[in-house]
């Protein structure tokens, strides 16, 4: 039995559970415990019909709230295959992110540009998240929801990578963005995935070429809509970001034709699991990938909804 009695309700990344769901969640744990977590969390997406509008389960997600669940004494998992650790992780640092030899000049001189789909368990994978960690002010952390990295690279210096960018599941709430959008409480729990965060964007430090950034951005918005749907099975319509304007001021977002809409409430992406992080306000900008982003995400089937990009 669980060390605490379970709650009324729990919501996780954009889904409420009600007390009915979660007394059947306990169930399945306690009682298929010898299927391990993974196959605990498949029966559950298939008999709470927890998937994407792809039609895939949502078993990523579903291990994490169990995971969540068993840390608040709400569920006991299977002690033998315990999921590993959330949040930060620990990435051996390695002469392949060294300091490297300036790359300078213009951004024409290093066209084309080449975003490569980092892979999972790949070469590429281990290179990205050492880059991260190591350059990047807010190293690598364990995304939560759906993901996409890219690895930039250029024709000319095909050995040398220039940038990393990562892009999630979009943050639950953000007020400047919702009132944009104009959706109501049920249209943003139903249309939320189709909304794309870039959660890491990274210029190596010995990268210091004029207008680089932009220019990736501009690329990446034009291959990630096709990509996120190979792996998702549905294309995103808007592309948000949150920029740390202590650092920061955006140039490279308002290059790009990114949209700024305001400044976040000083909460933080997880305020969707109620951890309020008390982070300094952020600017948002946001970059719609069809003229009637805005009009699609009100939609009940975005998904069957298809339109060309703009120019």
């Amino acid at each position: 039995m669980p060390d605490h009695e379970l709650p009324g309700s729990v919501t996780f990344c954009g889904r409420t559970f009600s007390a009915p769901e979660l007394e059947l969640i306990e169930q399945i744990a306690r009682e298929f415990a010898s299927l391990g977590v993974t196959e605990i969390s498949r029966t559950i997406c298939e008999l709470l019909d927890w998937k994407r509008p792809s039609g895939r389960l949502k078993n990523h997600e579903c291990r994490q709230l169990l995971e969540q669940l068993r840390e608040q004494g709400w569920l006991r998992l299977p002690e033998v295959r315990q999921l590993g650790p959330r949040g930060p992780r620990r990435v051996p640092v390695t002469a392949q992110s060294e300091p490297q030899a300036p790359m300078e000049g213009s951004a024409g001189e290093y066209e084309p540009l080449r975003l490569t789909v980092v892979e999972a368990d790949s070469r590429d994978s281990a290179l990205w998240m050492e880059l991260v960690q190591r350059h990047h002010y807010l190293g690598y952390r364990v995304p939560v929801g759906g993901q996409l990295r890219y690895l930039v690279r250029s024709a000319p210096c095909s050995d040398r990578v220039l940038a990393c960018l990562q892009w999630t599941s979009a943050a639950w709430k953000m007020a400047v963005r919702d009132r944009w959008i104009g959706w109501s409480a049920e249209e943003r729990m139903r249309n939320l995935p189709f909304i794309v965060n870039n959660s890491r964007f990274l210029i190596l430090p010995w990268v210091r070429v004029k207008g680089l950034a932009s220019k990736i951005l501009a690329h990446c918005a034009r291959q990630l809509p096709a990509d996120w749907e190979r792996r998702y099975g549905y294309r995103p319509l808007l592309l948000e970001t949150l920029v740390d304007q202590q650092r920061f001021a955006g140039t490279c977002y308002r290059a790009a034709n990114w949209i700024l809409l305001g400044e976040t409430q000083g909460r933080g992406r997880m305020d969707r699991y109620h951890q309020a992080d008390g982070s300094a306000r952020k600017l948002v900008f946001v970059y719609p990938l069809c003229l009637s982003a805005q009009q699609q995400l009100h939609q009940a089937s975005p998904l069957h909804f298809t339109e060309p990009e703009p120019d």
